[in-house]
Protein backbone atom coordinates (compact mmCIF):
# COMPACT_ATOMS: atom_id res chain seq x y z
CA UNK A 1 0.00 0.00 0.00
CA UNK A 2 1.25 3.58 -0.60
CA UNK A 3 2.27 6.01 2.10
CA UNK A 4 -0.55 8.08 3.59
CA UNK A 5 -0.96 11.48 2.00
CA UNK A 6 -0.32 13.42 5.21
CA UNK A 7 3.36 14.22 5.90
CA UNK A 8 4.90 11.66 3.54
CA UNK A 9 8.50 12.73 4.10
CA UNK A 10 8.13 12.72 7.88
CA UNK A 11 6.60 9.24 7.78
CA UNK A 12 9.61 8.02 5.79
CA UNK A 13 11.98 9.61 8.29
CA UNK A 14 10.11 8.20 11.26
CA UNK A 15 10.00 4.76 9.67
CA UNK A 16 13.74 4.58 8.99
CA UNK A 17 14.60 5.91 12.46
CA UNK A 18 12.57 3.12 14.06
CA UNK A 19 13.63 0.46 11.54
CA UNK A 20 17.34 1.14 12.09
CA UNK A 21 17.04 0.93 15.88
CA UNK A 22 18.70 -2.05 17.54
CA UNK A 23 16.47 -5.12 17.45
CA UNK A 24 13.86 -3.55 15.19
CA UNK A 25 11.53 -5.89 13.30
CA UNK A 26 11.43 -4.27 9.86
CA UNK A 27 8.59 -6.36 8.45
CA UNK A 28 6.44 -5.72 11.52
CA UNK A 29 7.10 -1.98 11.17
CA UNK A 30 6.12 -2.18 7.47
CA UNK A 31 2.83 -3.70 8.53
CA UNK A 32 2.24 -0.99 11.12
CA UNK A 33 3.01 1.77 8.61
CA UNK A 34 0.82 0.05 5.97
CA UNK A 35 3.59 -0.22 3.37
CA UNK A 36 5.02 -3.24 1.59
CA UNK A 37 8.36 -4.73 2.73
CA UNK A 38 9.73 -3.83 -0.71
CA UNK A 39 8.96 -0.16 -0.11
CA UNK A 40 10.31 -0.29 3.43
CA UNK A 41 13.62 -1.85 2.39
CA UNK A 42 13.89 0.60 -0.52
CA UNK A 43 13.79 3.58 1.87
CA UNK A 44 16.14 1.86 4.28
CA UNK A 45 18.63 1.38 1.44
CA UNK A 46 18.42 5.03 0.44
CA UNK A 47 18.82 6.11 4.05
CA UNK A 48 21.94 3.98 4.52
CA UNK A 49 23.49 5.33 1.32
CA UNK A 50 22.66 9.00 1.73
CA UNK A 51 21.46 9.52 5.30
CA UNK A 52 18.39 11.70 5.91
CA UNK A 53 18.68 13.26 2.45
CA UNK A 54 18.02 9.84 0.97
CA UNK A 55 14.43 9.85 2.23
CA UNK A 56 13.72 13.58 2.04
CA UNK A 57 12.46 15.53 -0.95
CA UNK A 58 15.86 16.56 -2.23
CA UNK A 59 14.53 19.55 -4.12
CA UNK A 60 13.55 21.09 -0.77
CA UNK A 61 16.92 20.59 0.89
CA UNK A 62 19.09 23.74 1.13
CA UNK A 63 22.38 23.67 -0.80
CA UNK A 64 25.45 23.61 1.47
CA UNK A 65 28.82 25.19 0.91
CA UNK A 66 31.99 24.74 3.01
CA UNK A 67 32.94 28.37 2.36
CA UNK A 68 29.88 30.07 3.79
CA UNK A 69 30.46 33.66 4.79
CA UNK A 70 29.34 35.00 8.17
CA UNK A 71 26.45 36.69 6.37
CA UNK A 72 25.31 33.35 4.95
CA UNK A 73 25.45 31.76 8.39
CA UNK A 74 23.48 34.63 9.85
CA UNK A 75 20.91 34.26 7.11
CA UNK A 76 20.63 30.53 7.83
CA UNK A 77 20.13 31.20 11.54
CA UNK A 78 17.33 33.64 10.79
CA UNK A 79 15.71 31.25 8.33
CA UNK A 80 15.44 28.54 11.00
CA UNK A 81 14.07 31.08 13.44
CA UNK A 82 11.42 32.19 10.94
CA UNK A 83 10.35 28.56 10.43
CA UNK A 84 10.36 27.88 14.20
CA UNK A 85 9.78 31.15 16.10
CA UNK A 86 10.06 29.51 19.54
CA UNK A 87 13.53 27.99 19.02
CA UNK A 88 16.61 29.56 20.60
CA UNK A 89 20.33 29.57 19.79
CA UNK A 90 21.11 26.07 21.08
CA UNK A 91 18.38 24.38 19.07
CA UNK A 92 19.13 26.35 15.91
CA UNK A 93 22.84 25.49 16.14
CA UNK A 94 22.04 21.79 16.56
CA UNK A 95 19.69 21.88 13.57
CA UNK A 96 22.24 23.63 11.33
CA UNK A 97 24.93 21.16 12.35
CA UNK A 98 22.57 18.27 11.57
CA UNK A 99 22.03 19.82 8.14
CA UNK A 100 25.74 19.74 7.44
CA UNK A 101 27.10 23.12 8.53
CA UNK A 102 30.57 22.45 9.93
CA UNK A 103 31.84 25.88 11.00
CA UNK A 104 29.24 27.48 13.22
CA UNK A 105 29.34 30.15 15.92
CA UNK A 106 28.50 29.32 19.53
CA UNK A 107 24.88 29.14 20.72
CA UNK A 108 25.33 32.44 22.56
CA UNK A 109 26.46 34.09 19.32
CA UNK A 110 23.41 32.71 17.52
CA UNK A 111 21.21 34.05 20.32
CA UNK A 112 22.91 37.43 19.87
CA UNK A 113 22.11 37.29 16.13
CA UNK A 114 18.44 36.66 16.94
CA UNK A 115 18.40 39.47 19.48
CA UNK A 116 20.13 41.86 17.09
CA UNK A 117 17.45 41.25 14.48
CA UNK A 118 14.64 41.72 16.98
CA UNK A 119 13.72 38.03 17.15
CA UNK A 120 14.03 37.74 20.96
CA UNK A 121 12.40 40.00 23.53
CA UNK A 122 14.78 41.06 26.35
CA UNK A 123 12.71 39.32 29.04
CA UNK A 124 12.22 36.04 27.11
CA UNK A 125 15.23 34.28 28.59
CA UNK A 126 14.00 34.81 32.15
CA UNK A 127 10.55 33.26 31.73
CA UNK A 128 11.28 29.62 32.62
CA UNK A 129 13.62 27.82 34.98
CA UNK A 130 14.64 24.25 34.15
CA UNK A 131 14.61 21.54 36.82
CA UNK A 132 15.64 17.91 36.91
CA UNK A 133 13.11 15.13 36.37
CA UNK A 134 13.19 11.38 36.71
CA UNK A 135 13.51 9.54 33.41
CA UNK A 136 12.81 5.87 32.61
CA UNK A 137 15.82 4.04 31.22
CA UNK A 138 14.30 2.66 27.99
CA UNK A 139 11.55 3.49 25.48
CA UNK A 140 8.03 2.21 26.12
CA UNK A 141 8.61 1.63 29.83
CA UNK A 142 6.15 4.45 30.48
CA UNK A 143 3.94 6.66 28.32
CA UNK A 144 2.44 9.85 29.74
CA UNK A 145 -1.06 10.77 28.55
CA UNK A 146 -3.18 13.85 29.08
CA UNK A 147 -5.56 16.31 27.46
CA UNK A 148 -4.24 19.80 26.94
CA UNK A 149 -6.79 22.46 27.75
CA UNK A 150 -9.39 22.68 24.98
CA UNK A 151 -9.54 25.77 22.82
CA UNK A 152 -11.88 27.39 20.31
CA UNK A 153 -11.69 26.84 16.57
CA UNK A 154 -13.52 28.89 13.98
CA UNK A 155 -15.92 25.95 13.87
CA UNK A 156 -16.21 24.09 17.18
CA UNK A 157 -13.61 23.30 19.84
CA UNK A 158 -10.52 21.11 19.93
CA UNK A 159 -9.43 18.88 22.83
CA UNK A 160 -5.77 17.94 22.11
CA UNK A 161 -4.93 14.43 23.33
CA UNK A 162 -1.18 14.02 23.89
CA UNK A 163 0.76 10.77 24.47
CA UNK A 164 4.49 11.05 25.19
CA UNK A 165 7.17 8.38 25.72
CA UNK A 166 8.87 9.12 29.04
CA UNK A 167 12.41 8.02 28.07
CA UNK A 168 12.76 9.59 24.63
CA UNK A 169 10.13 12.39 24.75
CA UNK A 170 8.90 10.93 21.45
CA UNK A 171 5.36 12.14 20.77
CA UNK A 172 3.55 8.86 20.19
CA UNK A 173 0.23 10.61 19.69
CA UNK A 174 -1.07 14.13 19.14
CA UNK A 175 -4.74 14.01 18.29
CA UNK A 176 -7.30 16.75 17.66
CA UNK A 177 -10.38 15.39 19.45
CA UNK A 178 -13.88 16.80 19.51
CA UNK A 179 -14.52 15.63 23.08
CA UNK A 180 -12.82 13.91 26.02
CA UNK A 181 -14.86 10.72 26.26
CA UNK A 182 -13.41 7.29 26.92
CA UNK A 183 -14.67 6.04 23.55
CA UNK A 184 -12.77 8.79 21.71
CA UNK A 185 -9.56 8.15 23.65
CA UNK A 186 -9.76 4.39 23.12
CA UNK A 187 -10.10 4.83 19.36
CA UNK A 188 -7.09 7.17 19.20
CA UNK A 189 -4.98 4.94 21.46
CA UNK A 190 -5.82 1.93 19.31
CA UNK A 191 -4.26 3.68 16.32
CA UNK A 192 -1.14 4.47 18.38
CA UNK A 193 -0.87 0.90 19.66
CA UNK A 194 -1.18 -0.54 16.16
CA UNK A 195 1.72 1.59 14.94
CA UNK A 196 4.07 1.70 17.93
CA UNK A 197 3.08 -1.37 19.94
CA UNK A 198 2.10 -1.50 23.61
CA UNK A 199 3.96 0.24 26.45
CA UNK A 200 4.62 -1.44 29.77
CA UNK A 201 2.79 1.29 31.71
CA UNK A 202 0.85 4.52 31.18
CA UNK A 203 0.67 7.53 33.50
CA UNK A 204 -2.37 9.81 33.58
CA UNK A 205 -4.08 12.19 35.99
CA UNK A 206 -7.21 11.54 38.05
CA UNK A 207 -9.72 13.27 35.79
CA UNK A 208 -12.18 11.89 33.28
CA UNK A 209 -12.06 9.72 31.20
CA UNK A 210 -9.24 7.77 32.92
CA UNK A 211 -9.90 8.75 36.53
CA UNK A 212 -12.90 8.52 38.81
CA UNK A 213 -12.47 9.00 42.56
CA UNK A 214 -9.68 8.33 45.03
CA UNK A 215 -11.27 5.19 46.45
CA UNK A 216 -12.09 3.66 43.04
CA UNK A 217 -9.97 5.49 40.44
CA UNK A 218 -10.49 3.17 37.48
CA UNK A 219 -12.83 3.66 34.52
CA UNK A 220 -13.85 1.45 31.57
CA UNK A 221 -10.96 3.00 29.63
CA UNK A 222 -8.32 2.00 32.21
CA UNK A 223 -9.94 -1.44 32.55
CA UNK A 224 -9.37 -1.85 28.79
CA UNK A 225 -5.72 -0.84 29.21
CA UNK A 226 -5.31 -3.39 32.01
CA UNK A 227 -6.77 -6.10 29.77
CA UNK A 228 -4.09 -5.23 27.22
CA UNK A 229 -1.43 -5.94 29.86
CA UNK A 230 -0.57 -2.27 30.43
CA UNK A 231 0.05 -1.14 34.00
CA UNK A 232 -2.03 1.95 34.81
CA UNK A 233 -0.57 4.70 37.03
CA UNK A 234 -2.47 7.74 38.27
CA UNK A 235 -0.66 10.95 39.21
CA UNK A 236 -0.88 12.33 42.74
CA UNK A 237 -3.93 14.58 43.08
CA UNK A 238 -3.10 18.29 42.66
CA UNK A 239 0.49 17.50 41.61
CA UNK A 240 0.71 18.27 37.85
CA UNK A 241 4.52 18.03 38.05
CA UNK A 242 4.10 14.22 38.21
CA UNK A 243 3.43 14.48 34.48
CA UNK A 244 6.09 17.11 34.01
CA UNK A 245 7.29 15.92 30.61
CA UNK A 246 3.79 15.99 29.13
CA UNK A 247 3.11 19.37 30.76
CA UNK A 248 6.32 20.70 29.16
CA UNK A 249 5.20 19.23 25.83
CA UNK A 250 1.94 21.17 26.19
CA UNK A 251 3.87 24.41 26.66
CA UNK A 252 5.91 23.73 23.55
CA UNK A 253 2.77 22.87 21.57
CA UNK A 254 1.17 26.14 22.65
CA UNK A 255 4.27 28.19 21.82
CA UNK A 256 4.96 26.65 18.42
CA UNK A 257 1.47 25.86 17.10
CA UNK A 258 -1.54 27.04 19.07
CA UNK A 259 -0.24 30.47 19.99
CA UNK A 260 0.65 31.46 16.44
CA UNK A 261 -2.55 30.93 14.44
CA UNK A 262 -6.33 30.50 14.48
CA UNK A 263 -7.43 27.12 13.15
CA UNK A 264 -10.55 26.45 11.11
CA UNK A 265 -11.85 23.08 12.29
CA UNK A 266 -10.76 19.70 13.66
CA UNK A 267 -9.51 18.44 10.29
CA UNK A 268 -7.34 21.53 9.82
CA UNK A 269 -6.14 21.23 13.40
CA UNK A 270 -5.14 17.59 12.89
CA UNK A 271 -3.15 18.47 9.76
CA UNK A 272 -1.25 21.10 11.73
CA UNK A 273 -0.69 18.62 14.58
CA UNK A 274 0.64 15.99 12.15
CA UNK A 275 3.01 18.50 10.55
CA UNK A 276 4.34 19.78 13.86
CA UNK A 277 4.60 16.34 15.48
CA UNK A 278 6.96 15.30 12.67
CA UNK A 279 9.09 18.39 13.32
CA UNK A 280 9.07 17.74 17.06
CA UNK A 281 10.04 14.07 16.76
CA UNK A 282 12.48 14.22 13.86
CA UNK A 283 13.94 17.73 13.57
CA UNK A 284 13.59 19.69 16.80
CA UNK A 285 16.60 19.27 19.14
CA UNK A 286 15.51 18.56 22.71
CA UNK A 287 17.63 20.12 25.43
CA UNK A 288 16.76 17.39 27.96
CA UNK A 289 18.23 14.88 25.46
CA UNK A 290 21.51 16.72 24.97
CA UNK A 291 20.08 18.38 21.84
CA UNK A 292 19.30 15.03 20.23
CA UNK A 293 15.92 14.59 18.55
CA UNK A 294 13.33 12.35 20.27
CA UNK A 295 13.21 9.87 17.36
CA UNK A 296 16.91 9.11 17.86
CA UNK A 297 16.15 7.65 21.29
CA UNK A 298 12.88 5.90 20.48
CA UNK A 299 12.16 2.46 19.07
CA UNK A 300 8.84 0.71 18.53
CA UNK A 301 7.63 -1.66 21.23
CA UNK A 302 7.93 -5.39 20.48
CA UNK A 303 4.57 -5.93 22.20
CA UNK A 304 2.06 -6.11 19.35
CA UNK A 305 -1.47 -4.80 19.84
CA UNK A 306 -3.93 -7.74 19.94
CA UNK A 307 -6.95 -7.18 17.72
CA UNK A 308 -8.88 -9.63 19.95
CA UNK A 309 -8.53 -9.21 23.70
CA UNK A 310 -7.11 -12.27 25.47
CA UNK A 311 -9.28 -14.05 28.06
CA UNK A 312 -8.87 -13.06 31.71
CA UNK A 313 -7.13 -15.85 33.62
CA UNK A 314 -6.07 -16.15 37.25
CA UNK A 315 -3.98 -18.60 39.24
CA UNK A 316 -5.29 -21.80 40.87
CA UNK A 317 -4.89 -20.34 44.38
CA UNK A 318 -6.82 -17.13 43.61
CA UNK A 319 -10.35 -16.58 44.92
CA UNK A 320 -12.25 -15.49 41.81
CA UNK A 321 -15.43 -13.43 41.98
CA UNK A 322 -17.46 -11.64 39.34
CA UNK A 323 -18.18 -7.92 39.74
CA UNK A 324 -21.88 -7.17 39.33
CA UNK A 325 -23.90 -4.05 38.55
CA UNK A 326 -22.96 -1.26 40.91
CA UNK A 327 -19.32 -2.34 41.03
CA UNK A 328 -19.70 -4.83 43.85
CA UNK A 329 -18.56 -8.39 44.44
CA UNK A 330 -19.88 -10.89 46.95
CA UNK A 331 -17.60 -12.76 49.33
CA UNK A 332 -18.77 -14.77 52.34
CA UNK A 333 -22.29 -13.53 51.64
CA UNK A 334 -21.24 -9.90 52.02
CA UNK A 335 -21.04 -7.16 49.36
CA UNK A 336 -17.77 -5.30 48.76
CA UNK A 337 -17.36 -2.25 46.54
CA UNK A 338 -14.47 -2.50 44.02
CA UNK A 339 -15.50 -0.07 41.28
CA UNK A 340 -17.99 0.18 38.42
CA UNK A 341 -15.21 -0.07 35.83
CA UNK A 342 -15.04 -3.84 36.42
CA UNK A 343 -18.75 -4.63 36.11
CA UNK A 344 -19.21 -7.99 34.39
CA UNK A 345 -15.55 -9.01 34.77
CA UNK A 346 -13.97 -11.57 37.10
CA UNK A 347 -11.48 -10.34 39.70
CA UNK A 348 -9.10 -12.26 41.97
CA UNK A 349 -8.97 -11.99 45.77
CA UNK A 350 -5.58 -12.63 47.36
CA UNK A 351 -4.95 -12.66 51.12
CA UNK A 352 -2.37 -10.26 52.54
CA UNK A 353 -0.13 -10.66 55.58
CA UNK A 354 -2.79 -8.83 57.62
CA UNK A 355 -5.58 -11.07 58.82
CA UNK A 356 -8.89 -10.23 57.19
CA UNK A 357 -7.37 -7.96 54.56
CA UNK A 358 -7.55 -9.09 50.90
CA UNK A 359 -6.14 -7.46 47.79
CA UNK A 360 -8.36 -7.34 44.71
CA UNK A 361 -6.63 -7.87 41.35
CA UNK A 362 -7.99 -7.23 37.89
CA UNK A 363 -5.77 -9.03 35.37
CA UNK A 364 -2.21 -8.23 36.52
CA UNK A 365 -2.86 -5.15 38.67
CA UNK A 366 -4.14 -4.57 42.17
CA UNK A 367 -7.22 -2.35 41.90
CA UNK A 368 -8.79 -2.43 45.37
CA UNK A 369 -8.61 -3.88 48.85
CA UNK A 370 -11.37 -5.31 51.06
CA UNK A 371 -11.40 -5.59 54.83
CA UNK A 372 -13.47 -8.43 56.25
CA UNK A 373 -13.08 -7.11 59.81
CA UNK A 374 -14.81 -3.82 59.02
CA UNK A 375 -17.93 -5.72 58.06
CA UNK A 376 -17.71 -7.84 61.20
CA UNK A 377 -17.57 -4.66 63.33
CA UNK A 378 -20.69 -3.30 61.65
CA UNK A 379 -22.58 -6.45 62.40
Amino acid sequence: MPWQEVSTVSLRQEFVMLATAEGANVRELCRRYTISPKTGYKWLGRYRRAGPEGVADRSRRPHRSPTRTPFAIERAVLAVRVAHPAWGGRKIRAVLRARGHQTLPSPSTMTAILRRHGQIAPEAGRKHTAWRRFEHDAPNRLWQMDFKGHFALLHGRCHPLTVLDDHSRFAVGLQACGDETGRTVQARLTACFRRYGLPEAMLMDNGSPWGSDVAHPHTPLTAWLLRLGIRVCHARPYHPQTQGKDERFHRTLKAEVLGTRVLLDLATCQREFDRWRAVYNLDRPHEALGLAVPASRYRASPRVFPEVLPPIEYGPDDIVRKVVVGGELSYRNRPFKVGRAFCGYPVALRPTQTDGLLDVFFCHQKVAQINLREHEDVE
